[in-house]
């Protein structure tokens, strides 16, 4: 993808979430809190991006928000901005723990609910100056991702137990299934970056 390009992706999705954010919780209860950046779109500009990579800041428990795990009414947000048409690589990460881990390292803020659009980090990234805007390097990687294997251990083992309980019953197993995919994926990945130090998301 061109880099300006790119870049203008994600001043959509900036446009887009503010705009969710100001229609009623009750039409779309999941709210949006916040989108940062990461990826290659940090680093120096350049003619094409390889990746395009955002996380959402929702306002949910970090239980509820499993890596690589969408959370309860994702979908229909994600439908309502027409997500599906984006070229932008999504992560879900809940407000209330760090959003950095070992894929979305030292990310730029781009937009919060309360701050609204930040015109400087968008600068910084038409430029091809993330370096500038990013988040420091955390101290407590450790700490960090065995909170993140805690949390998608407990979403692994709760999401099979759904499928099992489905599984034989009338009606579409495609939710569960998927459900159980992506709790599967996010703590494989997890369990494989405690365990060996490389991510196993970026070998599949």
């Amino acid at each position: 993808m061109k880099w300006n390009r790119a870049v203008h992706h994600v001043e959509h999705l900036a446009s887009a979430c503010a705009g969710m954010a100001a229609k009623p919780a009750t039409i779309f209860p999941l709210r949006v809190v916040g989108l940062w950046v990461a990826g290659g779109l940090l680093g120096p500009a350049a003619d094409d991006v390889d990746s395009a990579l955002v996380a959402l800041e929702v306002d949910l428990p970090a239980e509820e928000v499993p890596w690589l795990v969408e959370p309860a009414g994702a979908t229909h947000w994600g439908n309502a901005v027409k997500l599906a048409q984006s070229p932008l690589a999504v992560r879900w990460r809940s407000a209330h723990a760090p959003v950095w881990n070992h894929i979305l390292e030292r990310p730029a803020r781009v937009w919060t609910v309360t701050d609204g659009l930040d015109e400087d980090a968008l600068a910084a990234l038409r430029a091809g100056d993330g370096e500038r805007v990013r988040a420091p390097a955390p101290a407590d990687r450790d700490a960090r991702m065995a909170a993140e294997l805690r949390i998608s251990h407990a979403a692994l083992v709760e999401r099979t137990a759904a499928y099992q309980d489905r599984r034989w019953r009338p009606g579409k197993l495609e939710p569960v299934a998927d459900a159980l995919w992506q709790a599967s994926a996010g703590y494989l990945d997890v369990l494989s970056v405690t365990k060996t130090g490389e991510s196993w998301a970026k070998q599949v």
